[in-house]
């Protein structure tokens, strides 16, 4: 048994050429369409047109050409069972099926690229051959990655089928490819529509951006995977301006301390150590918002993720190379002179993202046993206007600045998170507790650790009080007004305990849980 007839109809013509003279040499009939047939002819290889096949010649420019009995027959022709009626209709059998699809995320990813143009190249032929071929892998080899013509080739040169084995795996990659494809497709559409995509049923798609070399630990494998369009000014879409390969933990760091840095308009750093900010400021210049930032916690800043939301030059990149050792520096942009401060450290990872924007609605994915947990981005957002106070007393005006500030960094330390800012840096950062009182304990270390005054500071909580110890706490380390979700049955008790201490306190209504 062997491959005696293959249809090639390739948008990506990586290596087609020498693999079609391959299947030529070993005496593989070829069918072929559009581009890929010219393309085929002009390296010399004899090719016959889909069209000669089915005698029906492609129509409306292209958009329908494989759609046809003689083809899809001869790809679900199954041996022994389907003989007669394929002779009656003359059609011959597909044993091998190469097909990659129209470039669609290269498309959508064009800065000129239209409406009209994406729906152009969403491919509908490609798909159905592909479907129809991995259905029936028990008779045909189905190929969709450039990455995997020499194993098919080493069967060819055989003179043999590939074993049933590598079919089943080919088939399957051929539905994968697909799946992707239909995703980046839908997620397109939904974005377009400007309204969530409403389904009982939900996928994830993208390409592999690149292999790692290990997971969260050593024995774990892992990828990273970028989303077909990934917008401007997000980490799958920035430049690696110099460094080692990005490891997983740095990539969640990173995504961690660049989302944080997202939220400021004014400039800001943010430094990250396992996925917790450990220090934030918002300052005139990203140097003095680094100092700032770096004195909240300077040992967990060690081996950090720093972020900026602003372009850094040589003074910032100075700085960072006195004061500690960084993983990656995350920015907009780098001047050339940092550029080659940076150089002196080549592991340190840059990374350029642009100018950093608003994100457009997304959602958050969690892989759980057996299944996943789905959904929308945290993209709440709180103004004064939004805020209740619920205290005797009023905050004053740079206290609400700071309460605001706080809350926006709270949104990122994870539950049960607490921390304390002033005059728009953390001062101390609790995280991660099982008690919210312990966080605030936590906090309280962490900035007489480093000798930061906490008494007139201010304090986010990304939860309730269930009971007023976390007030009681609070007060005792000298903070002056406190923000936080409310909601708690006994919210009269902890606003009770803020008038008892004198704290200003003001409810959200909105929760930041992240776990």
């Amino acid at each position: 048994m062997s491959i005696r007839r293959a249809l090639i109809s390739v948008s990506d013509k990586q290596g087609i050429e020498s693999f079609a003279t391959a299947l030529a040499d070993a005496g593989i009939e070829i069918l072929s369409t559009g581009g890929t047939a010219r393309a085929l002819r002009e390296a010399g290889i004899t090719v016959i047109d889909v069209a000669d096949v089915t005698g029906f010649p492609e129509i409306m420019d292209g958009r329908v050409k494989t759609l046809h009995p003689k083809i899809h027959g001869a790809l679900l022709g199954r041996a022994d069972i389907d003989d007669s009626v394929m002779q009656q209709h003359g059609i011959g059998r597909i044993d091998l099926l190469v097909v990659n699809l129209y470039p669609f995320a290269a498309t959508i990813n064009r800065a000129d690229a239209t409406f009209a143009d994406a729906i152009e190249n969403i491919d509908i032929g490609g798909p159905a051959m592909i479907r129809a071929g991995a259905k029936n892998h028990a008779a045909v080899t189905v190929l969709v990655n450039p990455q995997d013509y020499e194993r098919v080739l080493e069967s060819v040169r055989d003179g043999e089928v590939p074993d049933a084995g590598l079919r089943r795996e080919l088939a399957a990659s051929a539905y994968a490819h697909t799946a992707s494809y239909d995703t980046a497709v839908a997620d397109y559409l939904k974005r377009e529509s400007g309204k969530p995509l409403q389904s009982d049923d939900f996928s994830i798609g993208g390409h592999r951006s690149s292999t790692l070399r290990y997971g969260e630990n050593p024995h774990q494998q892992a990828s990273f995977y970028a989303d077909a369009k990934s917008p401007a000014g997000t980490l799958a879409s920035a430049q690696v301006l110099q460094g080692k390969p990005l490891s997983y933990n740095n990539i969640a760091d990173a995504d961690a301390a660049l989302e944080c840095v997202r939220q400021f308009a004014q400039t800001a750093c943010v430094i990250v150590k396992h996925a917790n900010p450990c220090g934030v400021s918002v300052s005139d210049t990203p140097l003095n918002a680094y100092q700032h930032a770096y004195a909240t916690d300077p040992t967990s800043a060690f081996g950090g993720i720093i972020a900026f939301n602003k372009p850094i030059g040589l003074d910032v990149a100075q700085a960072i190379l006195d004061q500690q050792f960084v993983e990656v520096v995350i920015a907009p942009a780098f001047s050339e002179d940092a550029q080659l401060a940076f150089a002196r450290k080549k592991n340190v990872r840059l990374l350029a993202t642009g100018e950093l924007q608003r994100l457009p609605p997304s959602v958050d994915v969690k892989k759980v046993s057996g299944g996943l947990l789905v959904q929308d981005r945290d993209d709440g957002v709180i103004s004064r206007d939004d805020l209740t106070v619920v205290s005797r007393r009023q905050p004053t005006a740079s206290e609400l600045d700071d309460l605001l500030f706080a809350w926006q960094v709270a949104k990122f330390v994870k539950s049960n998170a607490i921390v304390f800012c002033k005059a728009g840096r953390t001062i101390g950062i609790g995280a991660g507790q099982m008690s919210r009182v312990y966080s605030t304990r936590i906090a309280a270390i962490k900035a007489a650790d480093e000798s930061l005054e906490v008494a007139g500071s201010v304090m986010a909580s990304d939860a309730f009080f269930p009971f007023r110890d976390g007030l009681d706490s609070a007060a005792e380390h000298g903070i002056r007004a406190v923000i936080q979700p409310g909601g708690s049955m006994r919210d009269d008790e902890v606003i009770a305990a803020a008038d008892e201490h004198g704290l200003a306190m003001v409810f959200t209504g909105m929760r930041h849980f992240r776990h």
